[in-house]
Formats: structure tokens, C-alpha cells, sequence
């Protein structure tokens, strides 16, 4: 993996995502953001958190169905967002995720990236590409460890927050391939 831009940038597309964000677009991800203390210190997603989180990428990465969503009851949210949270394994947290019904991987990445104790980027196409990774229907599991660990590399070289990171790959596809 290589990023398409310098390190040195990173800010600069970070916030350029934020700059070209919509007021709506901005509210929902603070939202989401907004959830981390109480669902760090419960230990798991409630139903209205998973809710939120799949509007918020629907909204930015365009995926994930919320229909087939509904079919998850309070508990099944619950115990299998604590499971989650707890294995240590990278791959199996995110497959634990991916269980719960309408959740794929770009949205079980995205709660691990708002919710987990450890540090995980979102696993979105757009992203990808910005590593010079192409976009696939399925990402298997030596991709996702890789690029933890190339995301992780990253953030703690220039002491930046995954949040802002996550922001810059997506923006710097988005400003590079859309305009």
C-alpha cells in the first residue's frame, strides 16, 4: 500500500472533507462521534446507536442496506456489538460485526473505527484507492490486517488521529476521481 499523496497533506485533505461537508452531513457524523463515551463505557451498541451509525454511512460511503437492519432486536445488537468489542483478533472483530443483519464490512469497519478502544480505519473503496488499493465487492482478511497496519503506521508517524486520517483518504478519492 502507498499513499497516493503526501503524508505531509493530510491535514489539508482532512479538512477539505470537513469544509465540503453539508451541515446535515456534519451533524450526523458529530452525532456518531458524539456516542463514543457511552458506548465505550456500556460496552456495546443499543439499537438506536446501530441506527445511527448506518444513516451516517449510507450518507458518506453510499452502502449497506438499513432495511434488512431492522431485522436485529435490541439484544442480538447488543451482545453481538460486545463480543465485538471484546475478541482481540482484528479479523474476527470485524466479521463478529458483519452478522448482525445489512451490516457489511464498510459499516462494521465504521463502528470499529467510532467505537472500539483500538485504532481502525473505515474500509471503504474510496479510501482503498487512495492507498492505491482497488475497490472490491469483498475485502478478505489479509487486506483488512494490512491496512490497519498501514493506517495505524501513518497515524502514529505524524501523531494525527485515525478519525482525521479516515477523512483524508476519503476526500483526496472523492476531490481526485469526482471532479
Amino acid at each position: 500500500m502507498k499513499l497516493r499523496f503526501c503524508e505531509s497533506e493530510i491535514d489539508y485533505w482532512a479538512n477539505r472533507y470537513t469544509e465540503c461537508q453539508s451541515a446535515s452531513g456534519r451533524e450526523r457524523e458529530n452525532q456518531v462521534i458524539g456516542f463514543r463515551g457511552k458506548i465505550q463505557g456500556q460496552g456495546s451498541l443499543t439499537q438506536y446507536h446501530l441506527y445511527k451509525v448506518i444513516d451516517w454511512v449510507l450518507s458518506v460511503y453510499g452502502v449497506d442496506a438499513v432495511g434488512s437492519a431492522s431485522r436485529n432486536n435490541e439484544t442480538h445488537i447488543e451482545l453481538t456489538t460486545r463480543q465485538a468489542f471484546t475478541v482481540t483478533d482484528d479479523w474476527e472483530k470485524l466479521m463478529t460485526l458483519t452478522a448482525l443483519s445489512g451490516i457489511r464490512q464498510t459499516t462494521a469497519s465504521a463502528i470499529l473505527h467510532l467505537y472500539d478502544k483500538e485504532q481502525y480505519p473505515i474500509l471503504s473503496g474510496r479510501a482503498l484507492w487512495s492507498v492505491e488499493e482497488p475497490k472490491r465487492d469483498y475485502y478478505p482478511d489479509w487486506l483488512w490486517l494490512k491496512y490497519i497496519e498501514f493506517c495505524r503506521d501513518i497515524v502514529k508517524r505524524n501523531e494525527i488521529e485515525m478519525r482525521t486520517l479516515d477523512r483524508a483518504l476519503w476526500f483526496y478519492s472523492y476531490d481526485s476521481r469526482e471532479c
